[in-house]
């Protein structure tokens, strides 16, 4: 009798066990996709100046008026835009939405 409620006890600790570590596994891994995802930069390819969305070439021109264009980039995807504009030998790079809404400049 004692062997077959010593034999139960430790089928259920080992069960409650194997639970316990499957459910972690499966957070861990849940956590590593979500990093993953968050760290990944979008691609860019680069365009002619005419290919530029409307919207964003408005307001590039409006918030650098003095700049001449070097280079104009749109994400694989087509929601951005980057471009990289010069004045008096400095070089800044602008981040438009595809629908003009500025995002963030970057000095090089």
């Amino acid at each position: 009798m004692k062997n077959l409620f010593l034999s139960a006890a430790m089928l259920l600790a080992f069960a409650a066990n194997a639970q316990t570590e499957t459910g972690s596994t499966t957070a861990l891994s849940n956590t590593t996709a979500t990093t993953a995802s968050v760290d990944q930069e979008k691609e860019y390819k680069k365009i002619e100046q005419s290919q530029i969305a409307p919207d964003v070439l408005k307001q590039a021109v409006a918030k650098y008026k003095d700049y001449s264009l070097v280079e104009a980039l749109a994400s694989t995807d087509g929601t951005e835009y980057k471009l990289v504009l010069t004045k008096d030998g400095k070089d800044v790079t602008a981040l438009y939405k595809s629908n003009g809404e500025f995002i963030k400049e970057v000095t090089v």
